[in-house]
């Protein structure tokens, strides 16, 4: 079986079983609306809609890829169809990227459904865009990982949902989303950049407002060495729990 049609039939099993199915589509749209009407209806003036654009980008790329990726993946170890595809003639490591690649599309979509209605409320003019779309397919990725890891690491689906609100409720307050990262406790300062999220919010501000406080060079290699960090810790799991 050549590679690349064994990861394009997973991806394209993936899109239409679990992310192209009519509830997960609408809520793939639903869940960033309602996260950028939220923050964007309090706003006042273009300028407060275009410093909170970023945070509202991060957010719907991080719940809608650790969510779908985190269930998807514990519903078919359950139901034991990823013992099947385990058993495919071809590497772990491609397998699970086919997995995931999925989970990376449907976050990089929901990152720009605030872009779009951002652009209605005030003007765009003068965003870095290939910084945009960049740190966004980076925080797709990354996000994508965590799902992976904290799917690999539980049993049951709902477990998988407890187990990431444990992972994304702190980050949304300690990646410097809404407020500065200068303004927390110097111990929380510590957990701020020892989490993905934080470069990614950093380079979007940049890209957006030029307000990045971290070199750009610098929080694109943080957010690379996370991805790997956490696909090898996810595929060290997955032979030691579940490849016999």
């Amino acid at each position: 079986m050549k590679p690349w049609i064994a990861y394009w039939n997973i991806l394209r099993k993936d899109m239409c079983t679990y992310y192209l199915k009519p509830p997960n589509l609408s809520w793939g749209i639903i869940f960033p609306l309602a996260w950028t009407l939220m923050f964007f209806v309090k706003s006042e003036t273009a300028v407060d809609v275009r410093s909170l654009l970023p945070g509202v980008m991060a957010l719907s790329i991080l719940f809608g890829t650790t969510s779908m990726l985190a269930v998807t993946v514990t519903f078919e170890k359950k139901g034991r169809s990823f013992e099947r595809l385990l058993l495919a003639p071809i590497p772990l490591e491609l397998l699970m990227l086919a997995k995931t690649s999925g989970a990376v599309f449907f976050g990089t979509l929901n990152a720009f459904v605030p872009v779009v209605m951002a652009a209605f409320m005030t003007n765009l003019s003068g965003l870095i865009w290939w910084q945009v779309f960049l740190t966004v397919v980076l925080i797709a990725v990354s996000s994508t990982f965590l799902g992976l890891f904290i799917a690999v690491s539980v049993s049951e689906v709902f477990e998988a949902q407890t187990f990431s609100n444990f992972f994304r409720f702190p980050m949304v307050f300690l990646c410097g989303l809404f407020f500065p990262i200068k303004m927390l406790p110097v111990l929380l300062q510590v957990f701020s950049y020892a989490i993905p999220l934080t470069y990614g919010a950093d380079l979007l501000h940049g890209a957006v407002n030029r307000t990045n406080v971290l070199p750009v060079g610098l929080s694109f290699a943080a957010i690379l060495a996370f991805c790997a960090v956490l696909f090898l810790i996810s595929l060290r799991n997955i032979r030691r729990r579940w490849i016999v």
